[in-house]
């Protein structure tokens, strides 16, 4: 009976890291991809199929969820203590709402896809970055404009929803530079 207790509690421990914990080195590619190789293999597989750079997909998950795969917008609360919900349906590791994610769904006849699995998330991010390329001729090297309408959806970058808010030009730019860094050390590393 002991041998099995032993064995459950390192399956336990074993399972705290992964995919809902987040990596050691969030601002080292090399290192990231070291630790979890299993993104890297995804995130290759995504610039395969949809021509989206690792870097930009990097960039785009650490801004989303630092690598958590079941991360969660916070909860809103009412006087501070009353829950009333999340602020949106974002989750997983690409941080898609629920309406977006279905149409990935629809589109890749992928009803099995969870957003917290990193090959579908990374799959998602390309699906979505090829439309806003199509439908807005955005490049999908130009990591500043599709992350601003990653966020602001398409129709919203369209009407200029993202050019009021300060915080978010600051966040998209700081997302370019991050996926100009990351493209840097993947290159030094071999892996790019």
């Amino acid at each position: 009976m002991g041998r099995y207790l032993w064995l459950a509690l390192a399956f336990m421990v074993a399972s705290c890291g992964g995919k809902f914990s987040e990596p050691r080195n969030l601002d080292n590619a090399c290192a990231l991809i070291k630790e979890r190789p299993g993104y890297y293999t995804a995130m290759r597989r995504t610039e395969r199929r949809w021509e989206v750079p690792v870097a930009v997909q990097m960039a785009i998950i650490h801004q989303e969820s630092k690598f958590v795969g079941n991360a969660r917008t916070p909860q809103r609360f009412a006087l501070g203590i009353i829950p009333l919900g999340r602020q949106s349906s974002a989750y997983g590791y690409a941080q898609a709402l629920d309406g977006t994610w279905d149409d990935y769904r629809a589109a890749s006849f992928g009803f099995g896809k969870s957003r917290d699995d990193i090959d579908d998330a990374t799959d998602f991010i390309g699906w979505y970055l090829d439309g806003t390329e199509r439908a807005l001729g955005i490049a999908k090297t130009d990591t500043r404009n599709q992350y601003l309408a990653y966020h602001e959806g398409r129709a919203g970058y369209a009407r200029g929803s993202y050019r009021s808010k300060g915080w978010l030009l600051q966040v998209a730019t700081n997302v370019a530079a991050r996926a100009q860094m990351y493209q840097a050390q993947l290159a030094s590393c071999n892996a790019g």
